[in-house]
């Protein structure tokens, strides 16, 4: 996409630059968040803007490359503390108590626990496996589970605060066609928001989602690059109200912010971070185009 907007309307103004906080320096100076998934994309966003406010962080992932690389990159960022990277299959409780034990005997244990971590792919309903339906489940929901599982109990067993921020999809309200299983699981994760901040609330320990829009960035699958290049060549981007997409920085600065001392009353809530395009409605509907179709397969044989 080119810099160049075409004329028409501004839609929603540019964020502010990429290093910029939107909370005081320090806010989470002393405190150790642990992100799932922090080694790429949108996790590693996140883990970045609570490193920029001096959080030490420890990032989880399945593959010790990709967070060796994020775990330098984030080790620079200005403000940062230390930087852990841990190996684990969120599938996993035995290997999540482990990076737990870990985290506590070197920073700490974590203050905040940010779920990103999941798995996707689109297909019909009809076409998806028991084994690709139990991936999706495993990874977004029970793996999500597990890892608030041990958060919360180790706060509970320290009588400790924390705070747990659960990464959400839009069609955990609306329904997902083509995405079925992934819909079902982040219904779920949505679900466990609302739950948890409720049964947790009296022990000091918040609970709240975030659910992304469109933000573009360099881990993205080439298939996606590609299907938005073709979309919106140009770098506005006429599908979405804000006649732009997001940057990652943004969704970073609602998680700091989800978690922070100064949203303290805030639990139980999911914050779309989307410049409304989940609301978006046409005047006349466009024709349906079955999922199938949509994925160029042909028709369902059994």
């Amino acid at each position: 996409m080119t810099d160049e907007i075409p004329p028409g309307p501004p839609g929603l103004p540019a964020p502010p630059p990429l290093g910029a906080a939107a909370l005081p320096a320090g806010t989470y100076a002393g405190q150790v968040v642990l992100v799932t998934g922090g080694g790429t994309g949108l996790g590693k966003a996140i883990a970045a803007e609570f490193a920029r406010l001096g959080a030490d962080l420890v990032i989880a992932g399945r593959r010790a490359e990709r967070l060796k690389a994020a775990q330098e990159e984030l080790a620079a960022v200005p403000g940062a503390g230390r930087v852990t990277a841990a190996v684990c299959d969120i599938r996993d409780p035995g290997r999540i108590a482990e990076v737990f034990d870990a985290a506590q005997a070197g920073p700490g244990l974590p203050d905040v626990l940010v779920n990103n971590a999941a798995a996707n792919f689109p297909s019909p309903a009809e076409d998806l496996s028991p084994g690709a339906w139990r991936a999706v489940l495993d990874i977004t929901l029970t793996g999500t589970w597990f890892m608030t599982r041990e958060f919360g109990r180790r706060h509970l067993g320290a009588a400790t605060p924390g705070s747990i921020v659960n990464i959400g999809a839009s069609y955990a309200w609306t329904g997902g066609p083509g995405f079925a299983h992934s819909a079902a699981a982040k219904a779920g994760v949505k679900n466990l928001v609302e739950t948890l901040a409720v049964e947790w609330g009296p022990y000091g320990i918040q609970v709240n989602g975030l659910v992304p829009g469109l933000f573009p960035h360099a881990d993205m699958t080439e298939d996606i690059r590609d299907g938005l290049e073709r979309a919106a060549p140009d770098a506005r981007d006429t599908r979405q109200p804000a006649l732009r997409v997001g940057a990652p920085r943004e969704l970073g600065w609602a998680a700091t912010f989800l978690a922070s001392p100064y949203a303290r009353f805030i639990t139980g809530h999911t914050l779309v971070v989307d410049g409304a395009n989940w609301q978006r409605r046409s005047l006349v509907n466009p024709e349906v185009v079955p999922v199938r179709a949509q994925l160029g397969r042909g028709p369902f044989t059994p």
